[in-house]
């Protein structure tokens, strides 16, 4: 068990005996040894071991651990790709919105300056001796005098942003 762990890890750490031997500064006959099951590692031996190779002792004593096949790393990798897959297109699909929402802002924007155009602030004719015509032709008049200084810096961003994300998509 002890000499099919060390050599079921080395390898999947990608190390040759030769390397192992190097860093526990032991000879490659040693290692050799060790994974045929001829001689086993002191106690002080088996900290380095699990040291080098970062695993447990209780792993390197434990039961055989199994190496990762082919298959399995095949498998792995192929969900991979495929989360990787639905990751993009959702990347891609909150682009398409934000595009959307930004192109839909400028229609709004200049939707709203049209009707503003035309109605030519009608509020300015109104009497202003009624308290509440009063009120309405304040709210009107900020309202218009918000929307002309807002809307073209907010037309701007929102132009900028649809050409940095068309490049993007």
């Amino acid at each position: 068990m002890l000499n099919e762990n060390i050599k079921t890890i080395r390898k999947s750490k990608g190390l040759s005996q030769q390397e192992l031997a190097v860093q526990l500064n032991v000879v490659r006959q040693t290692i050799s040894k060790w994974e045929q099951g001829l001689s086993v590692p002191d106690s002080e031996m088996l900290i380095s071991i699990s040291k080098v190779l970062e695993v447990p002792v209780s792993t390197l004593l434990g039961e055989t651990v199994v190496e990762a096949k082919a298959d399995d790393l095949k498998i792995i990798s192929e969900k991979l790709e495929i989360i990787n897959l639905q990751l993009a297109q959702k990347k891609i699909l909150r682009q398409k919105i934000i595009q959307g929402t930004l192109i839909a802002l400028c229609f709004i924007i200049i939707a709203t300056l049209w009707i503003f155009i035309e109605l030519n602030s009608p509020y300015l004719n109104w009497d202003y001796n009624d308290p509440e015509t009063a009120v309405f032709g304040v709210g009107f008049h900020i309202l218009e005098w918000l929307f002309i200084r807002l809307a073209p810096v907010i037309f701007i961003g929102a132009i900028i942003g649809i050409v940095f994300i068309r490049k993007r998509v």
